[in-house]
């Protein structure tokens, strides 16, 4: 019983109908909503590996794992085996379930490293003749087929026939009596082929009236020349009737006979289908796989940015407040921790926090904290949560509290640590519960309250694995320092803007804050000035050294934080640095390899050559012109394989008045007579004739061209034109899919695109679990060339698609 309400009020049930709408079949949306706690660890472990294989699964795959065509057969297979006969729609139901869970071991069995899957999917039996044998008989509307069997087809054959016959004499009865009809019209009434004849004239076409209109002005009527082939018609439709009942019955009692296989069939597809609706929330919540840890083995719970998930879906579908994540990093000789703080600083939430993790985990559930995830198998999860006030059990607070926790302790059983009688040097059994307390001893006499409370926690400290408790009595924050297996936390309280930061804690107690909360939402200053007097100045001064430390801590963890990220920043850059260094002395050694290998060939095909020439002066006996010839010879293998001595550009002059120039164009030599102005035009003389000419025509007379002059740019204009706006317009060539991919590999074909990129960027994350988009952002946020991002229009995707604007 105390487990059953233990999930109530860790609110398990919204968990498990958020997990079903992850599912893609009713079986597994149905077994999500009454989702079964694993009683070993074993089990447990199982589910997990399933988790992780569909998760690995479906990240290799584009469209995902597919269940199209898995139905709920189960009531089909219960009537069939009752001997019932199933509809079309059932068998049609079975044929498309044989071929989906087909589909799905297929699937499975083309990928490697899949151990769990493939064993679970191993004995699986699709029986295709089964289905082929559906889809031969059942069309996809349901109905039996023409080819189902002979004497079917026999019998639609007469009644295609024998409908035309009607039909045809119907219509010559409608042209013959036109003037009688109501309109045009063959229709059908109680299965008899009818026409719509006038009330007042209902004697011009004789028959039976199968039927009246609302106005009594039509009636339908059944010519008396049409009824025996109507009689007839009901007789072959009969036969019809009965030769599809006897078809489905046989595809039934084909059915019947798989009926265990099938039940087997139905149980690994929602196996698969859970496992997958598991995968498929775990990564929409940005969780990680726990590993069960052993405390007795000195290992230390690990749950960091732990959050809750039912917050987290809150903050996603119903707009809520983000969610504040907290930290357990608890010791393997811990067994009680007591967090306390304000009201409203979220004690109560880390409670169901760690509940639902733990439950999550049993479950083969991801736990949404950071890598890695680690915690013991809890054998059972207990709680006591909330106000248990019943007037109509004449129940106070207290009374409430007392009865369940009088249930808890009876679900701990005989888990206390005794020794062996028989051997006193034999390990202490291990406690293997979680115990999750709210306001322990809250609701009676302070001081009993207190002593009750102390009690109760050094009883839990010898039966149960952990137990987790939020009280506001001082003397609970002690116990740390007489019991080093207890340990406190507390909520921290923002006393300049008077409120709760949701953050928790570790190593040091909290303080209520009720006379600051209580001056904040209004009581007169006075009367708390008179409450802080009646609680004396110890107490004052212990508040104040707890706020030290708080402020202490507070500055180590932004400190720490600053140190982070300089960390990450040094560690990136070193990366960089790194890799273009490489990057270079790579290329270096290359070219210098090259080069070598090309001087080596030179001076190899140089010595070849030379050795040719000296072959021929050593033939017989040389002469000048030989010699000649030979130095001839040498010179042009010297000038082919030595280095040219790149020619030194001629320097430009600037004509000056009375220098002679030359005028290429005109062939004519010239004196210049002023000097250039600032458009590069001068003005010549040759004979008696003066002209102007530019610069670009005239040389010096050896050769040499003139220096451009070097026009001055104008002042630039008071008013500053309008920037000129570039529409945002997505192309193909700017719209980046990362759909499917992890954050690491995402972040990298972002930094090419941005450092590529001219203008916006269309980034498609789609919605998923949020986990690529949360990525994207944060990588956004840091990147040196981004100036803002946006979601981008309803048109465009939406929140599925983010727009970059580089700067």
């Amino acid at each position: 019983m105390i487990q059953s309400e233990t999930l109530e009020l860790l609110e398990w049930p919204r968990l498990c109908q958020h997990l079903a709408t992850f599912a893609a079949t009713k079986l597994g949306a149905t077994a999500a909503r009454h989702l079964k706690i694993p009683d070993s660890q074993t089990q447990s472990e199982q589910l997990l590996e399933q988790t992780k294989e569909i998760y690995q699964l479906e990240t290799r795959l584009t469209t995902g794992l597919s269940f199209e065509g898995i139905q709920d057969i189960g009531d089909s297979l219960e009537r069939a085996e009752r001997s019932g006969v199933l509809a079309g729609e059932e068998l049609l139901a079975i044929a498309t379930t044989l071929a989906g869970a087909r589909n799905l071991r297929r699937v499975i069995d083309n990928q490697e490293d899949l151990p769990v899957l493939t064993d679970l999917v191993a004995d699986l039996r699709t029986y295709p003749e089964l289905e082929q044998e559906i889809h031969r008989c059942i069309d996809e509307r349901a109905q039996v087929t023409d080819r189902a069997s002979q004497k079917l087809g026999e019998i639609r054959t007469d009644l295609r026939r024998l409908r035309s016959q009607i039909t045809q004499k119907l219509q010559n009865i409608l042209q013959a009596k036109s003037g009688a009809v109501q309109e045009q019209l063959i229709t059908q009434r109680s299965d008899r082929f009818v026409i719509p004849v006038k009330a007042p004239q209902k004697d011009a076409i004789p028959g039976i009236v199968h039927d009246t209109s609302t106005s009594g002005a039509t009636l339908y009527v059944e010519p008396n020349s049409v009824v025996p082939l109507g009689n007839q018609l009901r007789q072959i439709i009969r036969r019809e009737q009965a030769e599809e009942e006897t078809i489905r019955r046989i595809l039934t009692e084909q059915v019947a006979a798989v009926k265990p296989d099938l039940e087997r069939l139905l149980a690994i597809a929602t196996t698969l289908d859970l496992a997958t609706a598991r995968s498929r929330y775990s990564y929409w919540l940005g969780a990680n796989p726990p590993r069960f840890i052993q405390r007795q083995d000195r290992e230390i719970i690990t749950l960091r940015n732990l959050r809750h998930p039912l917050l987290v879906w809150q903050q996603q579908h119903e707009q809520g407040q983000p969610v504040v994540p907290v930290d357990l990093l608890i010791s393997p000789q811990i067994r009680v921790v007591t967090i306390t703080g304000p009201n409203t600083g979220g004690k109560t939430v880390t409670l169901k926090t760690l509940g639902l993790a733990a439950l999550m985990a049993k479950v083969g559930l991801f736990v949404p904290a950071r890598e890695p995830v680690e915690m013991p198998w809890f054998d059972k999860v207990l709680a006591d949560i909330g106000d248990e006030q019943s007037l109509q059990q004449s129940l106070s607070t207290f009374s409430g509290h007392i009865r369940r926790i009088s249930r808890i302790l009876e679900a701990l059983g005989t888990g206390e640590v005794q020794r062996d009688e028989r051997d006193s040097n034999a390990p202490c059994p291990m406690p293997n519960s979680l115990v999750l307390l709210d306001e322990v001893g809250a609701g009676t006499d302070p001081v009993e309250g207190s002593a009750l409370a102390i009690a109760l926690l050094q009883y839990l400290a010898n039966h149960a694995q952990l137990a987790i408790a939020t009280t506001h009595f001082g003397e609970l924050k002690a116990l740390k320092y007489e019991d080093d297996r207890f340990e406190n936390a507390s909520v921290e309280f923002d006393e300049s803007t008077l409120s709760p930061t949701y953050r928790l804690l570790w190593g040091i107690p909290g303080r209520s804050n009720a006379l600051t909360i209580a001056l904040r939402l209004g009581l007169k200053p006075e009367v708390v000035q008179q409450a802080k007097t009646q609680v004396g100045e110890a107490t004052d001064e212990v508040n104040q050294v707890i706020a030290g430390l708080e402020a202490q801590r507070r500055r180590q963890e932004t400190k720490a934080a600053e140190a982070q990220v300089l960390l990450q920043q040094a560690e990136r850059l070193y990366k960089e640095v790194s890799a273009k260094a490489t990057s270079l002395e790579e290329r270096e050694s290359s070219l210098r390899a090259s080069q070598e290998v090309a001087v080596q060939q030179a001076i190899a095909q140089a010595k070849g050559e030379i050795a040719q020439v000296i072959r021929r002066l050593q033939k017989g006996t040389p002469t000048a012109q030989e010699a000649q010839l030979a130095t001839n010879a040498l010179n042009q293998i010297a000038q082919q394989y030595q280095p040219v001595t790149p020619a030194k550009p001629k320097v430009g002059f600037m004509p000056k008045i009375g220098d002679r120039l030359r005028v290429p164009k005109l062939g004519q030599t010239a004196e210049v007579i002023t000097a250039p102005n600032e458009d590069g035009e001068l003005s010549v003389r040759f004979g008696l004739m003066k002209m102007t000419v530019k610069l670009e025509d005239v040389e010096s007379l050896d050769g040499q061209k003139a220096e451009p002059v070097v026009k001055p740019k104008p002042a630039p204009a008071a008013v500053t034109p309008p920037p000129q706006i570039v529409p945002e317009i997505r192309t193909s060539q700017n719209t980046i899919d990362l759909r499917g991919k992890r954050v690491a590999d995402a972040e990298y074909i972002l930094d090419k695109a941005i450092s590529e990129a001219t203008g916006p960027i269309w980034i498609i994350h789609g919605y998923g679990t949020g986990k690529l988009r949360q990525g994207v952002h944060a990588f956004l946020q840091q990147h040196s060339r981004v100036n803002n991002y946006e979601p981008a229009e309803q048109a465009d995707g939406g929140s599925g698609v983010t727009v970059v604007h580089i700067k």
